[in-house]
């Protein structure tokens, strides 16, 4: 599934200085590393500049209303920055975002949509399985197998000044080691220190303000004061048994239409595996729906049946009460 996307590229900003990289290479020891040597001539090759999109006309988000119901609220939000955006020469500009609700509910899933929908970059952070401090801001280039970080990777390899990153499952970022693996949200968060974000590893500014924050957790007990303090918080309640059931049938299409052998099946479910599936979360809906097409096809059928659909764990999915 797409939203129809009108939001084009507005036009380029430099997201770093190839003269400062320059200078930077220049001055390295014949001891250096040889990774940062390297990553400085990469920078060199492929420029510091990067395209900018904005909205000319406000984007049809009507489909995305449909397919996330239980997003309402957040997606509204988002169609107003946009307006501004409009008559202006602004680009795209949204204030970071954290997305609280139970696991499994489709934050993640919202958030590539947003990306889609801007027709920009994706950055991926999961907090849940890193737990060096370093993972965001990088780590210096003196420790062995040091590396850039998520944001200065998305940046350089990305061809957009205004990627969407996402930061998952904030609230369990790893604590009580040598380095706070949010620490650099402190800035990052921020666009006035956004422009000069320095990856440790890299050590040459980059102006990463244009950056659109999406970050989701469980939890915002275990989330510190300041970041919330910087990011508009909206809790994402599971959907009910209707938006539920339309949920399913945008996922069940999406699959369908990504696989060759999505037509061999009809483009809508039936209502009663629609129920049958209304009755997972998004996250085991979508498992749900790649085994129901797969044991369908096992036992010779065109079509998914509700005796198809399994749960999360592979059991079939009993309703309460039977």
């Amino acid at each position: 599934m797409s939203a129809n996307v009108a939001i084009p590229v507005a036009g380029f900003k430099d997201v770093y200085s190839v003269a400062d990289v320059d200078k930077a290479l220049q001055e390295l020891t014949p001891s250096a590393s040889e990774a940062l040597r390297a990553l400085y001539e990469k920078m060199l090759r492929v420029g510091g500049q990067r395209f900018t999109v904005k909205p000319s006309s406000m984007p049809q988000m009507d489909e995305l209303f449909d397919e996330l119901p239980n997003f309402g609220e957040v997606l509204e939000d988002i169609r107003k920055h946009l307006a501004l955006c409009i008559d202006s020469e602004d680009s795209v500009e949204l204030p970071p975002t954290l997305l609280l609700g139970e696991p499994g509910i489709g934050k993640t899933h919202f958030a590539r949509r947003i990306a889609t929908l801007l027709g920009t970059g994706f950055g991926f952070v999961p907090m849940s399985s890193l737990t060096a401090g370093w993972i965001l801001s990088g780590a210096s280039s003196q420790w062995k197998n040091a590396k850039p970080g998520k944001v200065f990777d998305t940046f350089l390899h990305g061809e957009y000044a205004n990627p969407v990153m996402v930061v998952d499952e904030l609230d369990k970022a790893a604590d009580g080691g040598q380095y706070d693996p949010l620490g650099a949200l402190y800035a990052l968060l921020e666009s006035r220190t956004a422009m000069q974000f320095v990856d440790e590893f890299v050590e040459v500014p980059i102006d990463a303000s244009g950056a659109v924050w999406f970050a989701t957790a469980n939890d915002a007990a275990r989330i510190p004061e300041p970041i919330l303090n910087r990011m508009n918080v909206y809790q994402i309640d599971p959907p009910d048994a209707d938006a539920a059931a339309r949920i399913a049938l945008a996922i069940y299409r999406e699959i369908r239409a990504a696989h060759d052998w999505g037509r061999q099946f009809p483009e809508s479910p039936s209502q009663p595996v629609l129920e049958r599936l209304a009755e997972l979360t998004p996250r085991e809906m979508r498992r749900a729906v790649q085994l129901g097409f797969g044991n369908a096809k096992l036992a010779g059928r065109g079509e998914v049946s509700p005796d198809d659909i399994q749960d999360g764990r592979g059991a079939k999915k009993s309703r309460i009460g039977f």
